[in-house]
């Protein structure tokens, strides 16, 4: 019976988080714009978002207000998660390709050994055969 194939990050999370990822920084730039004094446009607000996403960090000042706060908060989180989400997605894309020659190895490895079982177990079926008609010999026990 094949083992089922492991996946360690799936493709629709993969996919997920880069659909998302813009999402978020175009509504963060407006949250930004919209709730930060410093921020004096719809573009300065994206540029900070932006790097906020990319874990770059803040570009000029922190954020004053605690709506700018909350939106800092969720993009340092999203631009890490995404930034793990991403790397596993390499990540595992290796090691699958390590898998599959140990899983060939195996494969090959369990049929040899039910051949050789095979094999065993016709040999002793022919000895009991033999014990069972050699003169004074018993029937084997079933």
């Amino acid at each position: 019976m094949p083992r089922p194939r492991r996946r360690i990050v799936a493709r629709v999370t993969v996919r997920w988080a880069l659909v998302l990822a813009p999402i978020a920084v175009l509504l963060a730039g407006a949250g930004f714009a919209a709730l930060e004094q410093q921020v004096g446009s719809y573009w300065e607000g994206l540029w900070w978002a932006l790097s906020l996403m990319t874990t770059v960090g803040f570009v000029g000042e922190t954020p004053e207000t605690t709506g700018g706060q909350l939106v800092s908060a969720f993009l340092m989180v999203s631009g890490f998660a995404l930034l793990a989400i991403a790397t596993a997605a390499v990540a595992s894309l290796f090691v699958r390709e390590d898998e599959v020659p140990f899983e060939l190895r195996e494969r090959e490895f369990e049929r040899v050994t039910l051949e050789r079982l095979d094999e065993v177990g016709a040999r002793l079926e022919a000895i009991e055969r033999a014990l069972a008609g050699a003169p004074g010999g018993e029937p084997p026990p079933t």
